[in-house]
């Protein structure tokens, strides 16, 4: 029982007002085939987004294989209200110059405060060079007797952005490295014979499973009867055959390596390493939120 004290009149909770909100949002796959600006939907604070970079090119004459461009998916990244830009990198041009590595693709970036960056694939190395691929998000093929594929993973990732290319016990190229496993020795089993490329990671962010990142395969001296290695799966080009002996392109939008050129069949050129892509894919929302307001009266 309430009792006064001392004449005063004491305070004491009476009741409570309590509101109920509820707040809902549909799942949300935003996909950028080409650089532009990210805006979150209203209620989303962080996403699971998917960053490929551009795959790197083919070296010509026989030359290894390009390294698929970096590969990082990464869940629960915080997505801050405003635009977010985005970089789509470019898959690197192919060559027809021979004894001369390949060219690296293109970065791709999710945002500029806490980035996530994938880094371009690296360019294979071509015929006469006797040297390694280049470094890159995944490494490029070797060419030579002996040479080493390119590294992978670099700059370093955690997890790892790619493999490294594989290496050459000539004169066959090595297949660039993938988002999933090294790329192929060249020269392996018959001296004169192509690595594959480097097999790529597949992802359902977009809905359905899809393989990205995959290596460029390296030349070989298809014109005497040997064979040039495959690209790796998703999207990595096959290297240089009949009837044309030019490297395969990556594929579009998938960050997958060049393939090498051939040994003049009739062409010793190396394809173009295929476009990255940048994924983004926000988690349905649907939540109620309680408050309560309580009275505190004189009584």
């Amino acid at each position: 029982m309430y009792q006064q004290e001392h004449g005063h009149n004491m305070p004491r909770l009476v009741g409570a007002a309590q509101t109920v909100t509820s707040e809902t949002q549909d799942a949300v796959i935003t996909t950028f085939n080409s650089s532009g600006t990210f805006t979150a939907a209203s209620l989303t604070t962080q996403a699971t987004i998917l960053v490929v970079a551009g795959g790197g090119g083919g070296a010509a004459l026989i030359g290894g294989g390009g390294g698929a461009g970096g590969y990082r998916e990464i869940a629960d990244h915080p997505v801050p209200s405003s635009g977010v830009p985005i970089t789509v990198g470019g898959g690197a041009a192919s060559s027809s110059a021979p004894n001369s590595p390949g060219a690296n693709g293109a970065n791709s970036v999710f945002g500029a405060a806490s980035p996530i960056t994938s880094t371009g694939g690296g360019g294979g190395n071509g015929d006469g060079a006797a040297a390694a691929g280049n470094t890159g998000g995944s490494g490029g093929g070797a060419n030579g007797n002996p040479a080493t594929g390119g590294a992978g993973n670099t700059p370093p990732t955690s997890p790892s952005q790619g493999n490294n290319g594989g290496n050459s016990i000539g004169p066959g190229g090595g297949g660039g490295g993938g988002a999933g496993a090294v790329g192929v020795n060249g020269g392996a089993g018959d001296p004169n014979n192509g690595g594959a490329g480097g097999a790529g990671t597949a992802s359902s962010i977009s809905g359905s499973s899809v393989t990205r990142g995959g290596g460029g395969g390296g030349g070989g001296v298809v014109s005497e009867g040997h064979s040039a290695g495959s690209g790796g799966a998703g999207g990595g080009g096959a290297g240089g055959g009949p009837p044309t002996g030019t490297g395969t392109a990556g594929s579009t939008n998938t960050g997958g390596g060049g393939g090498g050129g051939s040994y003049s069949y009739p062409s010793m050129n190396s394809g173009a390493g295929g476009s990255g892509v940048v994924i983004v894919s926000e988690a349905a929302i649907d939540r109620t939120l309680a408050s309560s307001c309580w009275d505190l009266r004189t009584v």
